[in-house]
């Protein structure tokens, strides 16, 4: 919006008007702070929001791939066939077998559901989503035969379990004997402990070599499933496709979009649902513009008028308003930026903080899966924010500015 100097001067002179006039000055001080804080509240909502989806499926993937091959009744016998099958698939960048199953562990007269995850030493040690998290002890204690193995740090925390802890996991399908099935009982030492950040896997796994697992679950050289990672997420399915055809006889292909489609789609949902609810709030603070660019158009009546007289043409009036609208709403958007900014920083501080003072833990892991509050923002959703924003706040300041440009100089200074 191109002004001339005049109108430039009137526009800025309108900002901040006289002393009869601080009303107006306080109610654009409103509209500012809402757009403000409509503006922060969609950052910092969507950048959470898109934080907790990015670090759910870093981890999740990170732990179970991109997709697995179960073996039908839970065994794989020929997985090494299976193996050399999805290597060779155009879009698969690696093929892991696992033994995974859900047992019951002991320590000190405590018991616990755990869930056994048996690898090869060569994957367990390149996997950077547990070998980067461990918080005590050492993985590459973790050798066949050592009946060593790696837990969560909350399974750890409610067994009373720490590095050296001798713990026993418990078969409840053992030997088959004339008196019936007896549970295989099996000490362990505990050789490290790990912290991925996502609740349910910090409560339950025990990692352990494969071999170790496979003796624990009587299989033989069998194995579960083979955990499978691509070139691409998104496209896990088309890249997949020739494997499941291949396999479909004796195996299962599923990927990570099936086996957490409920949660993910959940976020999806929630997601849109905030979006479309906080840009109400701007919304409303579009309308406040409006009501106090109106409430100044009527205490500036007679201003208008002489500048009708003196020249000032519609337009000119028209750009007038509408400029001292969209400078408010454009100084709300940047403080809006900077206070989201500015609380992502520090998302964690302000969370303690608050917990510190309600005495209410607001971020608990057993329900948000996840124990620190993410942040991941999108820079094409702040440019998106940013535009609806400045959109809604130029369509604000049209009315008004159309009521000034309106105002016939005759009627308001005939008996002047």
């Amino acid at each position: 919006m191109i002004l001339s100097r005049y109108e430039r001067m009137i526009a800025r002179r309108y900002l901040l008007p006289g002393r009869g006039e601080r009303f107006i000055v306080l109610v654009a001080g409103f509209s500012l702070g809402a757009v403000m804080l409509g503006v922060a509240a969609l950052v910092i909502v969507m950048s959470v929001m898109n934080g907790f989806r990015a670090e759910l499926f870093d981890k999740i993937v990170g732990l179970n791939g991109h997709a697995v091959v179960q073996g039908i009744g839970g065994r794989l016998t020929d997985w090494r066939d299976v193996v050399r099958e999805a290597q060779a698939t155009p879009g698969v960048t690696s093929a892991v077998p696992l033994v995974e199953q859900p047992l019951m562990s002991t320590y000190n007269g405590r018991v616990e559901a755990v869930l056994v995850r048996g690898m090869r030493v060569q994957d367990l040690r390149s996997n950077t989503t547990i070998g980067s998290k461990v918080i005590a002890g050492t993985i590459s204690s973790l050798t066949p035969g050592s009946n060593r193995v790696a837990l969560g740090s909350r399974l750890a925390e409610s067994l009373g379990a720490t590095v050296g802890s001798e713990i026993t996991l418990i078969n409840p399908a053992g030997q088959t004997t004339p008196f019936g099935t007896v549970p295989r009982y099996v000490n362990y030492t505990v050789a490290a402990v790990f912290e991925i950040g996502v609740y349910d896997f910090d409560k339950a796994y025990v990692i352990m070599p494969m071999e170790d697992a496979q003796t624990l679950l009587l299989l033989g050289d069998a194995v579960g499933m083979i955990e499978l990672d691509t070139v691409n997420a998104d496209k896990v399915g088309q890249i997949l496709a020739p494997l499941a055809e291949k396999v479909g006889r004796f195996a299962v292909v599923s990927d990570w979009r099936q086996m957490n489609a409920q949660l993910f789609e959940a976020l999806a949902v929630e997601r849109v649902a905030m979006f479309v609810v906080l840009c109400i709030i701007i919304l409303v603070a579009a309308f406040n513009i409006a009501s106090s660019l109106i409430m100044l158009v009527r205490a500036k009546t007679r201003d208008i008028a002489i500048l009708r007289t003196m020249g000032a043409t519609r337009g000119a009036m028209m750009r007038i308003f509408m400029t001292v609208g969209v400078t408010i709403g454009t100084l709300g958007i940047i403080a809006g930026l900077i206070l989201g900014a500015v609380f992502l920083f520090y998302r964690q501080v302000v969370v303690n903080f608050v917990q510190f003072v309600t005495g209410q833990e607001l971020w608990d892991p057993s329900i948000r899966y996840l124990t620190e509050l993410p942040s991941k923002p999108d820079p094409v959703e702040i440019v998106a924010i940013v535009l609806i924003t400045a959109l809604m706040t130029l369509l604000a300041t049209v009315y008004p500015a159309y009521k000034a440009a309106s105002t016939d100089p005759v009627q308001v200074l005939r008996y002047e």
